[in-house]
């Protein structure tokens, strides 16, 4: 045969949408399995003409799923791949919170776990990163059901909800909720705080890079300048936090914090980081809102804190708002406990999808 077939689940998961894979029908060398997913999604090309993705880094993510290897808590293990758009690369160092929103369907309805009557409990391994993640399906009659009154801003229309409860996420990925030590950095002359909260950030504010925080994605993504000097002071942060060098890797992801226009908590901007990203990441999200709470950061006298714990942070993105539930401590410092976010998710194909067999011959 000239092509080698791969099963497959394609769905969207949150804002983010890709190809979803039993991690038993993939080659299991990290080589192979980057080349594998270069082929499928089509990565190289400026709209991945040749593969299923869809040109931009959301419509490039990889999910791929098995039982949990470590059955005392997981239920399944989640291994994620950011591949890129126009360069043939896979990165596995990040997860992706969207794409979570995808898992619990997913491994229900790969036969990965049984559905319980009503709502299905799962809890679920982020094998890139280790974060411990709760997420809560609608299963009526003991089967997913995508249809429900729940939205979320940057995705038409309604889903049925999807909770998700991110546990011990402070320093998921660096192994310190700020990695550099300290609340505030100054880089290249920009002062900046370097975060760790389900996924490393890099976050200034948005007004000393000679920006409002409201602009559009189309309008960030023009201003080639404004990522020269992201990229280089990104690139410095990276090995202050310990990450070594970070130029091919997609994390820290970089942010920007404004005063609030849109009756959310705060203004929010987040990169992928090489292009701003349509809505918000569900992991970033974290981080911005572990951000605008906790004292000394560069969101201090930005807006007005709220109080009490858990406490929801609003944050504008380009597309709209979205609400991260945190819940924390200051009595002592500050001190993360959990946060939460509601998601939805949708099945949108099954079948097989094919590499040629030079990639991959199936064996």
């Amino acid at each position: 045969m000239s092509q080698t077939a791969i099963p497959f689940l394609f769905m969207r998961g949150g804002t983010s949408r890709g190809p979803y894979f039993k991690r038993s029908d993939l080659p299991e060398d990290l080589d192979d399995l980057a080349r594998v997913l270069i082929s499928a999604v089509g990565a190289g090309h400026s709209i991945n003409i040749d593969g299923i993705g869809g040109g931009v880094s959301v419509t490039t993510k990889v999910v791929m799923l098995s039982k949990a290897a470590d059955g005392d808590w997981a239920d399944i293990d989640y291994f994620f791949g950011q591949v890129a758009v126009e360069e043939k690369l896979v990165d596995f160092k990040p997860t992706c919170g969207n794409m979570l929103s995808g898992v619990g369907p997913a491994a229900l309805e790969m036969g990965l776990i049984p559905a319980a009557e009503g709502e299905t409990r799962i809890k679920i391994h982020a094998v890139n990163t280790g974060a411990r993640i709760v997420a809560n399906v609608r299963t009526p009659g003991g089967a997913v059901t995508y249809e429900g009154d729940a939205r979320i801003d940057g995705v038409p229309g309604s889903a049925a909800p999807i909770e998700l409860n991110f546990m011990d996420v402070a320093g998921s990925s660096t192994g310190a909720f700020l990695p550099t030590g300290s609340t505030i950095d100054e880089i290249d002359g920009i002062e900046v705080t370097c975060m760790d909260v389900a996924m490393p950030l890099v976050i200034g504010r948005a007004r000393d890079f000679g920006l409002s925080g409201h602009e559009t994605r189309e309008e960030l993504d023009a201003d080639r300048d404004f990522f020269r000097r992201m990229e280089a002071l990104r690139l410095k942060a990276g090995e202050k936090m310990g990450m070594g060098d970070v130029g091919k890797s997609v994390t820290p992801k970089f942010g920007l914090l404004a005063p609030p226009e849109q009756g959310g908590t705060i203004a929010a901007r987040y990169f992928d980081p090489w292009k701003t990203h349509p809505t918000m990441a569900v992991t970033g999200s974290q981080c911005l809102a572990s951000c605008a709470l906790m004292p000394g950061t560069v969101a201090n006298g930005l807006f007005d804190k709220p109080s009490g714990s858990p406490v929801t942070v609003v944050l504008e993105h380009p597309l709209g708002l979205m609400d991260v539930i945190v819940d924390y401590s200051d009595d002592d410092g500050f001190s993360l406990n959990s946060a939460g976010i509601l998601r939805t998710s949708r099945k949108l194909a099954a079948g097989e999808v094919f590499v040629p067999s030079s990639v991959w011959n199936g064996r």
